[in-house]
C-alpha cells in the first residue's frame, strides 16, 4: 500500500475574496492540478500512457466524490451561531462543493463525468435533525440534503451507517426524493439474504468513436449498522461484510460488460474495527481493494480522513487500485482521474490517480443556497430559541480529565427520568448514568440557554435505555472506559493531549472522547480514581458509593444510550445485561425539555467531584 500525492498544497483559506469564485478561478484556488501533473506516472501495472484528446483509442473517466456530508450545506455552525471555522480555516457545505462540481465538470466538458457520495448524509446537524424529527420528511417536508443533492446532480450514493438512524421509513422516504440510487450491496433482508438497497449502477456513456463507455459503481455500507443501529434494522435489514459481497458483485458487474468498476464504500481505508472482531471489519475498504479482483478505484468514506492518494496492490491480480477519501462535511471534493486506452475491442484503465480540492477557497453555488435558504432560518430560529437558563457557566473543555458540572448535568437527566419510570424490585435499586464527552467545545453560558447550547452538549441522536448491572461489572465498564488515558507516570503538570487519546488495538488512531464514559450516581455519589500510571484493566481505584466500596455482587440500574447498549464502542456487559428501560425517548430532547420545564440549571443540584485522576494514587496537575 502507497500513498502518493501529485497535486499542490491544498490552500488553507479563501485565496480569492472579491467577486464570485467560479469556473477556472475556482479550480486554481482549490489547488487543481491539471492533467500534466496529476497524471501521476506509471503505477505498478496501470502503467501505459495516453495523452487526453489525442486519437480514439485513449479516453480519460473523471470521478468526482463527496462523503460525510453530514447534513451541511451551507458553511454554517448552527452550535455558534455562526460561520464554520476550525483552525485550520476549512469551509463545509455542500453549497461550495457545488461550486467546484460544476467547475470541473466546465473544465472536463464532452468527457464522461461521474459524481458519487459515499455516505453519511442525512443526519449531524440541527438542519438534518429538523427535518427527521421535528418537522420530519415522513409527514411529507423536503429533506434540505435532497434539495440540495439533487441540484448538484450525483449520480450515486452509497449507504452510511448514520442513513440508518432515525429508522427506515425515513431512509426510504430520503430514497424517494432524491434522484439517484442510495446503494448497498451489503444492506440485506435478512431472510433471503438479497439486498433491500440497489447493490449497484451501471451507467453507459457514448464516446468519441461512436463507441461505448461501461462503467459499474458498486456501492458498499458499514457492517456496524447491526450494532449502532440495532433498535432500527434488527430482524429486517443484516450488514454482511465489504469483502464478501464485493467478491459477489463485482464479478457480475465485469460480467454485465462494465469497464470501469468503482466502489462507493462507507467503510475506512486503515483496517480496523471500533467494535472488535463481533462482526466484519468497520474500515474494510483496504481489504477489498487487496481482496476482491477488477476493481479499479474506491471512493472511501467514514473514517472521517484525506487521502488524497492511495494504492493499494490486489493480491489475485498484481494491479494496484486507486483509494481516495475526500475528508467530511464538504471540506474536500475528490476528483479521480482514470485513463483509459482501447484493448481487444474493450476500455482498460491505463493510469489512474487523484487529488482533493478544498473548498475554503471558493464562493456557495448560488442555486444551491437559495434551494435551501428557507428551511435554513427557520432551523436558524428553531435552534436560537431560549428554553431556559443556567445559574453559572459550565464548560465541557476540560470534562476528558476532570468531573465537570455539564456532564453531570446530562447524568443527573438521564438517571432521573429512568427512576422516575421504574417499578417492582428495579425501583429500589441504586441508580447509576454514564455520560461521554462528545463536544469539548460546549457550554452553556451563564444566562439565557437556547436550543443551539443544549443541543450542542448532546450532539449524537441517541435514545435512552437503562440495564440491570453488578458490582463488577460496573467495575469492569470503567476499566474499559479508562482505556482511553495514556499510560504516564508522575503527577504532571501534563497537557490534556498528553494524557488522553490513548491510541488502542481497536483505536489505532486514538480512542475518541465519544468513547470516554463518565459514571455517576443519582441519589448518592459513585466515585472512584482512575490511575492511569497503571496498564489499562488495572486502573480504577477505590471504587464506591454512598462512601461504601462496591461489591462485586452489588446491582445497580444504570442509565445507557442506545449506540453504547448496542454494542458502540465494545463497552464489556451492557449488550447482553438486561434492559429495564427502554421508552425510545431522544436525550437530547430529554434534555431540553428538562431545561424547559425547570427553567433554571443550577449545579447545586446536580453536581459533585466523583473521579479523579491519579498517577500512583496522588492527583495529577493537567493544565
Amino acid at each position: 500500500m502507497t500513498d502518493q500525492t501529485h497535486s499542490a498544497p491544498a490552500p488553507r483559506r479563501r485565496t480569492v475574496i472579491t467577486g464570485a469564485v467560479t469556473g477556472a478561478a475556482a479550480l486554481a484556488a482549490a489547488g487543481f492540478a491539471g492533467p500534466a501533473d496529476a497524471r501521476g506516472g506509471t503505477h505498478g501495472t496501470h502503467g501505459r500512457h495516453g495523452r487526453h484528446g489525442h486519437g480514439n483509442d485513449t479516453l480519460r473517466l473523471t470521478v468526482l466524490g463527496t462523503t460525510d456530508l453530514h447534513g451541511n450545506v451551507y458553511n454554517w455552525d448552527y452550535y455558534q451561531n455562526a460561520e464554520f471555522d476550525d483552525t485550520a480555516h476549512d469551509d463545509v457545505g455542500i453549497a461550495k462543493v457545488q461550486t467546484l462540481i460544476k467547475a470541473m465538470r466546465a473544465e472536463r466538458a464532452g468527457e464522461p463525468i461521474l459524481t458519487l457520495d459515499a455516505g453519511d448524509t442525512i443526519q449531524g446537524t440541527p438542519l438534518a435533525y429538523y427535518y427527521a424529527r421535528i418537522d420530519p420528511i415522513t409527514d411529507g417536508a423536503i429533506h434540505p440534503m435532497a434539495n440540495a443533492m439533487n441540484l448538484v446532480g450525483y449520480d450515486a450514493a452509497a449507504l452510511g451507517n448514520h442513513e440508518f438512524n432515525y429508522g427506515l421509513d425515513t431512509l426510504r422516504t430520503f430514497e424517494k426524493q432524491v434522484d439517484f440510487p442510495l446503494l448497498g450491496a451489503n444492506a440485506v433482508d435478512p431472510s433471503s439474504k438479497l439486498p433491500v438497497f440497489p447493490p449497484y449502477l451501471i451507467k453507459r456513456y457514448r464516446v468519441r468513436g461512436g463507441r461505448t463507455l461501461t462503467v459499474g459503481i458498486l456501492g458498499l455500507t458499514n457492517p456496524g449498522i447491526a450494532i449502532w443501529d440495532k433498535a432500527n434494522v434488527a430482524g429486517k435489514v443484516e450488514f454482511p461484510g465489504l469483502v464478501e459481497q464485493a467478491t459477489t458483485y463485482v464479478p457480475r458487474l465485469k460480467r454485465a460488460g462494465c469497464d470501469v468498476v468503482i466502489v462507493s464504500a462507507h467503510s475506512g481505508a486503515d483496517t480496523s474495527s471500533s467494535y472488535g472482531d463481533s462482526l466484519p471489519p468497520e474500515n474494510a475498504s483496504s481489504l477489498v481493494a487487496a481482496q476482491v479482483p477488477d476493481i479499479d478505484a474506491i471512493l472511501v468514506g467514514h473514517a472521517h480522513v484525506e487521502i488524497p492518494q492511495r494504492y493499494v496492490t490486489n493480491e489475485v491480480t498484481g494491479r494496484d487500485v486507486l483509494l481516495c477519501e475526500p475528508y467530511y462535511w464538504g471540506m474536500r471534493l475528490a476528483v479521480m482521474d482514470l485513463t483509459l486506452t482501447r484493448r481487444h475491442g474493450r476500455w482498460t484503465v491505463s493510469t489512474a490517480t487523484s487529488q482533493l480540492l478544498n473548498s475554503n477557497t471558493v464562493d456557495e453555488d448560488a442555486a444551491v443556497a437559495a434551494a435551501v435558504r428557507s428551511q435554513h432560518q427557520i432551523v436558524v430560529d428553531y435552534v436560537n430559541s431560549v428554553v431556559g437558563e443556567s445559574a453559572e457557566e459550565l464548560l465541557a473543555a476540560r470534562a476528558v480529565v476532570e468531573d465537570v458540572p455539564i456532564i453531570d448535568f446530562i447524568n443527573y437527566v438521564q438517571a432521573d427520568a429512568v427512576k422516575a419510570d421504574l417499578t417492582g424490585d428495579d425501583a429500589n435499586l441504586p441508580m447509576l448514568s454514564i455520560a461521554a464527552p462528545f463536544n469539548r467545545s460546549a457550554s452553556f453560558p451563564a444566562g439565557d440557554v437556547t436550543v443551539r447550547d443544549v443541543a450542542g452538549l448532546y450532539i449524537y441522536d441517541n435514545t435512552l435505555l437503562a440495564v440491570r448491572m453488578t458490582g463488577a461489572q460496573v467495575k469492569d465498564y470503567l476499566e474499559y472506559s479508562a482505556r482511553y488515558f495514556q499510560q504516564i507516570s508522575g503527577t504532571g503538570p501534563f497537557t490534556i493531549d498528553q494524557v488522553t487519546n490513548a491510541v488502542t488495538d481497536t483505536a489505532p488512531n486514538g480512542t475518541p472522547d465519544y468513547n470516554y464514559d463518565a459514571v455517576a450516581g443519582l441519589d448518592a455519589p459513585l466515585t472512584y480514581d482512575i490511575d492511569i500510571a497503571q496498564a489499562p484493566g488495572a486502573r480504577i481505584l477505590n471504587l464506591a458509593y454512598d462512601g461504601v466500596a462496591v461489591a462485586d455482587d452489588a446491582e445497580f440500574v444504570m442509565a445507557i444510550n442506545n449506540y453504547r447498549q448496542s454494542g458502540g464502542g465494545g463497552f464489556p456487559h451492557v449488550a447482553d445485561a438486561e434492559v429495564v428501560y427502554n421508552r425510545q425517548v431522544e436525550i437530547r430532547q430529554l434534555l431540553i425539555d428538562w431545561v424547559s420545564a425547570h427553567k433554571v440549571i443550577d449545579p447545586a443540584q446536580f453536581a459533585s467531584v466523583d473521579w479523579t485522576l491519579v498517577s500512583g494514587g496522588e492527583p495529577i496537575t493537567i493544565s
